[in-house]
Order: structure tokens, then C-alpha cells, then sequence
């Protein structure tokens, strides 16, 4: 396996790799490194190991038996070529630029046809044809050749897609976390076990069992290090039972999600009225209007005259276009007289009016300010290419989000204008860039920086604004993870706080795929990670010939639907929504019979852990579903 990157994530994915799957790894990245995680944090992912220099002669040096690493910034065909790329069963490009991670794959799928290639995409335009141009480089590099025949496949990940719905999900009261297969949503819930002697309701599938230390655990405390007392993925029914008083992650409901239809946004693009004049003014054209109402009326009754000439005699003394009332009746001229004043006082309110409503005009179409009684929003901190892809996440689900971002010309910035979200422009840690966005209104923040000290930053000042807040951190080392946790749960005992890792919850989602199997999705228990795989079970003994209770690993794997279409009519992409094309529509069956026996050309879908997907892909044939 190759892993090239220059960031956390090649590292994460690298250490993934090593240690779950047990491969043997080549990490081809810059001894620099990037911000998440710097240089130092190395030993932390990798073990203490040194790291070869040497760009020119792409030197290296063996960290150990499982993994080699390679100095290199650039991945040209040089560099591929000393990492081993033309022997390789699967090479991951992970680097932060799209146009890297496609010339590499080029060049990489040049040196070795049969390749197996995940490739990190953030345009998604891109990354729909950029596999049909990879098959074609194939056929080019080894005429003749059958892909059909090959376990080659191309898989582009979004490291900010996979980690959006999990980040989202975390901000929000009440909802839950879902992963998407074949327009069938998976939907994942919090909640109480059921005590001794009752018993779940039917359908109900036990997903995990959260720690018995707190409710709401992060750092260690939810993670592999946490022993008995921690999380526990995929538990058996005597578990479940035995555990009363612990929180448990539940398979809750699963329903059909219709295609999205084109030509419609992610909310709908209106014009601001409400926010086209001012307070102030709005209450001063009311009181005018008021006043002239007020002279109409009154000279339809001193007059006698029809209602709607008074009013136009009244309107014509507002503009002072009308004869001077010298030989009218004393009210006449009285009401006359006060018309002009009104007038007199309608021509700055206009002027007003007339400034203000440009400048609305003018900001129309650019980033809108919080409105004054906004409340129960999330406040979203960053708009790089993960807020980006959060915010797009929380106006699908219809959540108000106010966005604070130091960089006018942010990724995210431009989705905030067109979706006219709401964005402060200024950095987080100066005086009263929080209190713009309403954070003593919101329901929570959403701190997505890269930067581990802002987040905590923020998130601090934000508590003592509203101790109460919801606060969610992006927050990459786990020990400084776990001192967060711990001092915020001192101080605000009452209060909600997560911390998540994007490169934590992507990297199971790439490793899964270089291993050939198509991931379908994550869902974060606590700092631990279940995942959503589609798998052949040909070729898998653990599968092939047993019922769906027979083939339930406790803590590695369990079977939770299964794909009904011909082998000859799936779809390769389970993680897409099908389109309008009778063939193409949903086939997953999630209610299974316990005795149900699964065939050799049946295709399921498994909940597992990391572990046990490793240790189910290292046994039997290892083949990508619908390759």
C-alpha cells in the first residue's frame, strides 16, 4: 500500500493502515508536514521513528517492518516510481490541491494499469468523471486489456463530505446521525437502553453501548484506550441487557430518500425585504403615513367632499403643488397648513429611504448581517472547505446558521452569499466579532478552524457569554482533546461539548477503500468510528452459507441490509441517491430475516468496526462491489 499526502490525513491513513489492516505501508510525504497535524506530532501517529531526507535520490529509510517512509513534496512519476507504486495493490493521493492528486493518478495509472486508486476530491464535478478518464489511461497504458477482468477500481473521496454529516449532526438537539445507501437512510439515535425485563421494541438494532463514565464523553474517555467502561461497538443482545443505565447508539428508522430534483438550491434564494430599511425608519414612513391618513380623513369630514378627493386634495397640500386655501374655511387652511409640515418632514424620511434601500440593494446579493432577533441559530466558526461543506449540511436540514469567517475570500464564503446565510467578517478572538453573531441567542457553536487553539479560544469565550451553549470543536490530537473535555466539564458540568477530527472520522472511509471495499459511510461513537460497508459475500466463509444471525461478529460485524438487485443491474456507488431509471431505483432490504441465508451472489451491507473489517477483508476474496 502507498499512501501520498501532505497533511494529517496521510498520516492518519497511513497509521490506519499499519495498524488495523496490517498492510505494509510506503508514506510518500514532506518531513514538514502540514498544520494538522505539524511535524511534531509525527511519533504520535507513527511511532518513533526517523524520517529519511533527501528529495533528489527519493531516499528512504525503514521505520519498521509495516512502514517505509519517503521525503518527498512533489508526487512525480520519480517519487512514484521509488515508492513502489508499479507493484502496489492500491495507492491513496490524499494532498490537500485536486490538481496534485489527478496528475499523480495519471502517472500512477501509467506505471501500474491494475492499480487500485483512492483519490481525496473536494470539486465533486470532477470527481464524477474523473474515473471514466482514469479507465480510459488503463487502456492506454495496456491495450488490450480487460477491466472487467481487474480488482482496479478508482474511488474519489471527499475527506470534508464524509466528515460534514457527522459534524452537523453533533450541533444539533435531536438529530441524528445518518449515512446514506442506494437513497436509503440509515438513521442513528442516542437513547436509554431498556431496563431488566423489558424488552426493545421489534426492528430495534443495536448499534453500540456509549460509556459507562459519562454521558457525553470525548478525548480518551470514548475511545479505544477507555477498556471495559468505554464505548462498545456492535454488542450482542446479552450485552445490551446487562447494561442498564448506559446510553446506546440505535439503528432507529429507515426510510427511502426521494431524488433530489434539479435546478432547485439547498434553500431558496429570496430578497431580503425585511431587511431593507431600518427600524427607526420604518417607524418614521409609519408615522407619516399615519399623519397624512390622519389629514384625509379630517378633511372628508370639515369638507364634506367624497373620501377619495379629500385624499387627493390632501396629498396635493403634502407636495405643495396645490392653490393657497385664501378664501377657504378656517379648517381648510388649517389642514392645509399642517400638510405642508408633514411635507416638509416626508423629504428627509425619503432621502432616507431612498439611501438606505440602495445600500440594501447593493448587499442584496453579498453577505447579510444577523438579523437583530435572530435566535436559536447554530453560530458556524470558519468557512474553509470543511465549513464549507458543514454549512451546505445544516441549510439542507433547514437550521438558521450564522457564519463568522476572518477571510473575505474564503472558500465558503461564496456559498454564504448564494445561499444568503447570515456571515461576520472578522477574527474570532477580537471583542465583539461573537456578539455580532448573536452567540448569546445561539443554540450552539460549531468551531472548525484549523487551528486547535481558535476553537478552544472561541469556544471558551463563548461559554462565558452562555455557559449553557452547545459547543462542538474541531480538534485533531486526542491527549489535547481529552484536557479540553475535561476542564470544560469541570467548569460547565451541565452543559454539552464535543470534539471531532476530521482526518479521524475520514480515515477509516479511505482505508477502507484501498482495501477494495466500498464505504458507504461513518458514524462517530464518542472518538471511535463505526463503519458502513458494501461486501460481496462470495468468497467470504464468515458470510457465505450462514443466516443473518449466524453471521453477526459481537464488536467486528453485523449484517444490516441487503442489495436485492441482480448482480448484472447493481449499482457501483451505493453512497449516491439512484436516479429517475426503473433499474436504477432503491434495492436495499434493512427488515432481514434472522434465518435468512445468505448466497454467494448476494451483496450486503454490514455495520463494523474497523478491526473487523479488516479481519473480515483478510480472509476470502478481496473484490470491489460492482467492479
Amino acid at each position: 500500500m502507498v499512501v501520498c499526502g501532505d497533511d494529517g490525513l496521510a498520516r492518519r491513513l497511513a497509521a490506519e493502515l499499519r495498524d488495523v489492516y496490517r498492510e505494509r505501508v510506503t508514506l510518500v510525504a514532506p518531513a514538514t508536514g502540514g498544520p494538522e497535524p505539524s511535524a511534531g506530532r509525527w511519533p504520535g501517529l507513527l511511532g518513533r521513528v526517523p524520517v529519511a531526507r533527501g528529495r533528489s535520490q527519493a531516499g528512504t529509510r525503514p521505520a519498521d517492518d509495516a512502514l517505509r517512509l519517503l521525503d518527498a513534496v512533489e508526487p512525480d512519476e520519480e517519487v512514484l516510481a521509488a515508492a513502489g507504486v508499479a507493484d502496489a495493490a492500491a495507492l491513496a493521493l490524499v494532498y490537500e490541491d485536486d490538481e496534485r492528486n489527478v496528475r499523480a493518478a495519471l502517472v500512477a495509472r501509467r506505471l501500474n494499469p491494475r492499480l487500485r486508486l483512492v483519490i481525496r476530491l473536494y470539486n465533486r464535478k470532477l470527481g464524477q468523471h474523473l474515473e471514466e478518464l482514469l479507465d480510459q489511461a488503463a487502456l492506454v497504458a495496456e491495450p488490450g486489456i480487460d477491466l472487467r477482468e481487474l480488482d482496479s477500481s478508482t474511488t474519489v473521496l471527499s475527506d470534508a463530505d464524509t466528515a460534514a454529516p457527522a459534524l452537523a449532526a453533533s450541533a444539533i438537539a435531536g438529530t441524528s446521525k445518518v449515512v446514506q445507501a442506494d437513497g436509503l437512510l440509515l438513521r442513528a439515535v442516542e437513547r436509554q437502553p431498556p431496563g431488566r425485563g423489558e424488552v426493545a421494541d421489534p426492528g430495534l438494532c443495536t448499534l453500540a453501548l456509549l460509556s459507562a463514565t459519562t454521558n457525553d464523553p470525548t478525548g480518551s474517555e470514548g475511545s479505544e484506550l477507555s477498556g471495559a467502561r468505554g464505548p462498545q461497538l456492535l454488542p450482542d443482545d446479552r450485552a445490551v441487557t446487562a447494561a442498564t443505565g448506559r446510553g446506546i447508539v440505535a439503528l432507529e428508522a429507515v426510510a427511502h430518500e426521494r431524488p433530489a430534483q434539479r435546478g432547485h438550491g439547498l434553500a431558496p434564494v429570496s430578497f431580503p425585504v425585511s431587511s431593507l430599511f431600518s427600524r427607526r425608519l420604518n417607524w418614521s414612513l409609519a408615522g407619516i403615513v399615519a399623519a397624512v391618513a390622519a389629514l384625509a380623513v379630517g378633511a372628508w369630514v370639515t369638507t364634506g367632499d367624497h373620501p377619495l378627493h379629500a385624499a387627493y386634495i390632501t396629498l396635493l397640500d403634502l407636495f405643495a403643488i396645490n392653490d393657497p386655501a385664501v378664501e377657504e374655511a378656517p379648517e381648510r387652511k388649517l389642514l392645509q397648513i399642517l400638510a405642508g409640515f408633514v411635507g416638509l418632514l416626508l423629504l428627509p424620511v425619503l432621502v432616507a429611504a431612498a439611501l438606505e434601500g440602495l445600500g440594501a440593494f447593493r448587499t442584496a446579493t453579498a453577505l447579510r448581517r444577523p438579523p437583530r432577533r435572530l435566535s436559536g441559530h447554530v453560530v458556524l466558526l470558519g468557512l474553509g472547505k470543511i465549513g464549507a461543506r458543514v454549512l451546505a449540511r445544516l441549510r439542507e436540514l433547514g437550521i438558521p446558521v450564522v457564519c463568522v469567517e476572518s477571510d473575505p475570500e474564503a472558500r465558503g464564503v461564496a456559498l454564504a452569499r448564494r445561499l444568503h446565510v447570515p456571515v461576520v467578517i472578522g477574527d474570532v478572538t477580537d471583542e465583539g466579532v461573537l456578539e455580532a453573531a448573536r452567540i448569546h441567542r445561539a443554540h450552539s457553536l460549531l468551531a472548525m478552524t484549523s487551528s486547535d487553539t481558535t476553537n478552544l479560544e472561541a469556544a471558551l469565550y463563548a461559554r462565558s457569554v452562555k455557559p449553557e451553549v452547545r459547543v462542538v470543536m474541531r480538534l485533531y490530537d486526542d491527549d489535547f482533546a481529552t484536557a479540553v473535555y475535561r476542564t470544560l466539564r469541570a467548569a460547565h458540568p451541565t452543559a454539552l461539548t464535543r470534539s471531532r477530527s476530521v482526518t479521524h472520522l475520514a480515515a477509516p472511509a479511505f482505508a477502507g477503500a484501498m482495501m477494495g471495499r466500498q464505504i458507504l459511510g461513518a458514524i462517530p461513537v464518542e472518538r471511535r468510528v463505526l463503519l458502513f460497508a458494501a461486501v460481496d459475500v462470495a468468497g467470504h466463509p464468515e458470510l457465505e452459507g450462514r443466516t443473518i444471525t449466524e453471521s453477526f461478529r459481537p464488536g467486528a460485524w453485523r449484517v444490516i441490509a441487503l442489495d436485492t438487485a441482480a448482480p448484472d443491474d447493481r449499482r457501483p456507488d451505493l453512497a449516491t441517491t439512484p436516479g429517475d431509471d426503473p433499474a436504477q431505483q432503491p434495492a436495499l432490504v434493512w427488515d432481514l430475516h434472522p434465518g435468512y441465508v445468505l448466497k454467494p451472489q448476494d451483496r450486503v451491507v454490514l455495520a463494523a468496526t474497523r478491526r473487523g473489517l479488516a479481519e473480515l477483508l483478510g480472509r476470502g476474496a478481496v473484490r470491489t462491489p460492482g467492479a
